[in-house]
């Protein structure tokens, strides 16, 4: 007999879904505005996450945490996006800083770093783009020197998602400059460690409740064991990472879509005009049956991805990549339908599609510009 669950997900799933959408609108879905407008960090987004054990889902039973697949951590990202893209950034970037620590990292450095994240007393992030090295990662010019059992950071590194928040970052350096991309290592830094500082959060368009900013590397001296993996694999190490966690980035997109959609038809349900709802109208009914046609779509492919990355299938590279670039048009596309459907009504801050439409276009930029995506594709055509 055939299976007819194949291409569904499983009844655990399912459940973690309703428990997290339950959360989320609860405790995290009250706050997305004033977040939003004061640009301020989601602490109480935070402190829910962590209640619950849903701040870091992807962290291995053996080091404290939940050991979710990685479909699970898309579920919880996606729900948590739904509400409030600035806090669905909590799971998704302690997933991206700490998975290079997961994949290539020693038991020590994975035994001391893993375990305070899993308990929710600190956040990771992942420190890779530069001032002049965004796209072309491989041209960075951070530094790291040798000095006896210790190396030596200095350079700045800017886009830093959550910087100033998290405690840990994993920050990519240079360590033999002949080499380019194998001349790279990655690094374990703390907050706390002498010489790092933050630069002012940046004023941006949307996810205004993450902050963004510069950091710099002024003389840190760090012990030798915090090299991630072996000197020179820190690239090979970064390029890794991202394969997985472009697969978090579709599931953001695909969560701000579904919120932005689900929104819209409440609205278009009990706005009159010509005498009738909106949602009468052909035209109407039509954007929204386009919405949501791209939105399963994005869906499919996006939970098809989670599954390569949970399977480390060979065309993971190309699967990450097209469901990054595929979910975050599809946000940005729908979401401006959802404004468009909302009339000027849409265009102010009082209903939250705009502020949907806004966190929707990072979606195609950050982890790899769509462009870049479709360049990565390109390469690993299946």
């Amino acid at each position: 007999m055939p299976d007819f669950d194949l291409y569904r997900p499983s009844e655990e799933h399912d459940m973690l879904r309703d428990a997290v959408r339950s959360l989320a609108e609860a405790k995290i879905s009250p706050y997305a505005a004033a977040v939003d407008e004061e640009a301020r960090f989601p602490r109480e987004a935070l402190q829910a996450l962590t209640a619950n054990e849903l701040h870091a889902v992807h962290v291995p039973e053996e080091y404290g945490g939940a050991g979710a697949d990685a479909l699970s951590t898309v579920i919880v990202i996606e729900e948590v996006a739904r509400v409030c893209a600035s806090s669905s950034l909590i799971p998704a970037v302690n997933k991206l800083g700490s998975l290079p620590v997961i994949l290539s990292g020693s038991e020590e450095l994975k035994a001391k770093y893993l375990g305070p994240l899993a308990k929710g007393d600190a956040m990771f992030s992942y420190a890779l783009s530069e001032p002049d090295a965004g796209s072309d990662a491989a041209g960075m010019k951070t530094k790291a020197v040798r000095d006896g059992e210790f190396w030596v950071l200095n350079g700045v590194k800017r886009w830093i998602t959550n910087a100033g928040v998290s405690e840990f970052y994993t920050v990519m350096a240079v360590t033999d400059p002949t080499k380019r991309s194998k001349g790279i290592s990655a690094f374990v830094v703390e907050k706390g460690d002498e010489g790092v500082s933050f630069g002012a959060p940046e004023k941006k368009l949307g996810i205004k409740g993450s902050p963004t900013r510069e950091v710099y590397f002024d003389n840190v001296r760090i012990p030798a064991d915090r090299m991630i993996g072996a000197e020179g694999t820190g690239f090979a190490t970064a390029m890794k990472t991202l394969d997985h966690t472009r697969i978090t980035i579709a599931a953001q997109a695909l969560g701000i879509a579904q919120g932005a959609l689900d929104y819209a038809k409440g609205y278009v349900k009990e706005r009159k005009q010509f005498g009738k709802a909106i949602a009468d109208f052909q035209g109407v009914q039509f954007m929204l049956a386009d919405m949501a046609m791209k939105i399963s779509a994005a869906r499919a492919l996006t939970y098809q991805a989670a599954a390569a990355s949970e399977r480390g299938d060979a065309d993971l590279t190309y699967q990450g990549a097209a469901a990054k670039c595929f979910a975050s048009d599809v946000a940005m596309e729908v979401t401006t339908d959802a404004v468009q459907l909302l009339g000027g009504y849409g265009y102010t801050r009082d209903y939250p599609v705009e502020r949907m439409m806004r966190d929707a276009k990072i979606t195609q930029i950050y982890e790899g510009t769509n462009q870049v995506q479709r360049i990565v594709m390109a390469r690993n055509l299946p």
